[in-house]
């Protein structure tokens, strides 16, 4: 299986600085700063990041177990809500709330529902973020 890279810099002192960061593939890059990630300052930040390859990871691996089970779904989306807190000295990610929704015929909400149980901690992205408390909330459904 491939191993994915990314890389960042950070220039100057936090609150002053700026950092840039890149993956392998060219398809993600950009700045940050402190008023990106800790304020409301345009831009992107690690949290809105980390956001992004929950939710696509989630959202695939979902389809992928309805796959396997014989329920091809039309359409899978979730949302990764990811939260830093100040704790102590620092900063934590302190929760993830992840918000799905789906369109699976064949198939009624409380079975959508079990499955994305399943993926919240069977996903290798949840794997791997397990140490942050995480909850599911099925937002909308469409069987039949």
């Amino acid at each position: 299986m491939p191993t994915r890279s990314a890389q960042a810099t950070w220039n100057g002192d936090l609150k002053g600085g700026k950092g840039e960061f890149k993956g392998q593939s060219g398809a993600i890059g950009g700045g940050y700063s402190f008023g990106t990630r800790f304020e409301n300052a345009p831009g992107t930040n690690p949290e809105e990041l980390i956001g992004a390859a929950h939710a696509a990871c989630f959202s695939m691996a979902l389809a992928a177990g309805l796959g396997k089970a014989g329920h091809n779904p039309k359409r899978v989306h979730t949302t990764a809500d990811v939260t830093i807190d100040k704790v102590g000295d620092g900063f934590k990610i302190t929760k993830i709330v992840l918000k799905t929704d789906g369109e699976v015929p064949g198939i009624d909400e409380k079975t959508f529902r079990d499955f994305a149980e399943k993926t919240k901690t069977g996903c290798p992205v949840s794997q791997a973020l397990s140490a942050t408390p995480m909850e599911l909330q099925v937002t909308s459904f469409k069987g039949g």
